[in-house]
């Protein structure tokens, strides 16, 4: 297990991670508020979703919350966890994306809803990310989005690009000189869960 920042500096780190969170959920709501979105009584469950993830302050967030759990429920959690990365496997193997449901999901809601990850709070509104290069990516939304604002003559767009540069830069201050020295995170929720522990993580709480 790799050492990572002294349990006052990860505190400070994950504080900040959850005012970006905050600020996620806002800029979320009042689009959706604008363009009439709710996720009540949706048909397209967004945990159903194929997400990938790439930080590790993220994975460590959500083993923090995993940790809130008793042990019971948390090797049930981890269970689901294992077929779901199993069944994916299968599922890619014939060349199809996966939709199969967050283990976090129990009787419709998330279990883990304050650790849950970048991508579960920003998807369903229409965004746009600026790249490197200095190209714009657009995507249009989920699919009840895209049938609501079908007839739009102009579509308003949150810019995920701010978002994601303060929180590339939690990455770097969490993880301090081990940055080049660990392999990129590309993992789904269900694999950073049966990968375990994150191999960055300062004392035990």
């Amino acid at each position: 297990m790799i050492s990572g920042p002294r349990k006052s500096a990860q505190d400070d780190i994950f504080g900040r991670l959850a005012d970006l969170y905050a600020r996620m959920e806002a800029g979320y709501d009042e689009l959706a508020t604008r363009l009439g979105l709710s996720c009540s009584r949706c048909t397209d469950n967004c945990c159903l979703s194929y997400f990938q993830h790439h930080t590790y302050i993220e994975w460590s967030y959500l083993w923090l919350g995993l940790k809130t759990l008793d042990s019971g429920h948390r090797q049930a959690v981890l269970e689901r966890a294992q077929n779901n990365v199993s069944q994916s496997q299968e599922i890619r193997a014939q060349g199809q994306r996966p939709r199969l449901m967050c283990p976090l999901n129990e009787e419709g809601l998330c279990i883990l809803y304050p650790y849950r990850l970048m991508i579960c709070r920003l998807h369903g509104v229409p965004n746009q990310v600026r790249m490197p290069n200095g190209q714009t990516r657009q995507f249009p939304g989920c699919q009840t989005c895209q049938e609501l604002t079908a007839n739009w003559d102009r579509v308003p767009l949150l810019d995920r690009t701010p978002l994601y540069i303060e929180l590339a830069q939690l990455e770097r201050d969490f993880l301090g000189s081990l940055a080049n020295n660990l392999p990129k995170v590309d993992m789904t929720l269900s694999e950073m869960l049966v990968r375990g522990r994150p191999p960055v993580w300062g004392e035990e709480k």
